[in-house]
């Protein structure tokens, strides 16, 4: 990436700016075993798919897909909304050097309006947020990245995206964007042969190196 061309920064928000993966896998580990999917790898399956995707695919029986709904709002009403070490420095760094920024998430604006209750900066340091019931296509198809990025002026290839999961990884990279991979969700081999840049967690993004990069 040439010094002199500014990317936009794509940021996935669970696993990525803010530390929930872990409790979201317990929240469904726990209505996967009120509402059976049938599924042993469910919670795996899931990670970087939208709301609407994951009780249309895995919760076909209505009055199931209610009760699961009804158990994800009661979990979330009680989340703590944690950012990782170095989430917000590392936007308001690329704000000020004038670096357009945006959240791409799977989540629904109901839970966005719990994170900002918690986590204000997360709706006021970014240009735009592009959220699940956004687009019509859940990750591991492209649109969100590709919507985000033309809502920023920018092309995909003009885009650095930062994920974690592998749905999420897939999505960027059939954007056509760059994309750096967080392996805070998935183990470094599950993903070693998808990305050139793996770190352990977002605290390690340098923008002097990632904007001088002609990778």
């Amino acid at each position: 990436m040439a010094a002199t061309a500014l990317p936009a920064l794509l940021f996935d928000l669970d696993g990525v700016l803010i530390d929930t993966e872990g409790t979201y896998t317990r929240i469904w580990a726990e209505i996967d075993r009120s509402y059976p999917t049938g599924y042993a790898d469910f919670t795996e399956r899931i990670k970087g798919t939208n709301l609407h995707s994951i009780l249309t695919n895995y919760f076909p029986d209505a009055t199931k897909r209610e009760g699961a709904l009804a158990m994800l709002n009661r979990y979330e009403a009680a989340m703590t909304y944690t950012p990782f070490a170095g989430a917000r420095e590392l936007v308001e760094d690329a704000r000020a050097r004038g670096i357009k920024c945006a959240v791409v998430t799977s989540s629904d604006k109901l839970k966005m309006e719990k994170l900002y209750a918690q986590q204000p900066w997360v709706r006021d340091l970014f240009d735009i947020t592009i959220t699940g019931d956004m687009v019509a296509h859940s990750k591991p198809h492209p649109e969100c990245f590709i919507t985000a990025a033309r809502l920023l002026g920018r092309e995909p290839e003009e885009c650095i995206v930062v994920e974690d999961s592998l749905l999420g990884i897939e999505a960027g990279l059939r954007s056509g964007a760059k994309v750096i991979a967080l392996a805070t969700t998935v183990e470094r081999t599950a993903i070693t042969d998808k990305v050139s840049l793996i770190l352990d967690r977002i605290s390690q993004i340098d923008l002097d190196r990632l904007l001088t990069s002609e990778e």
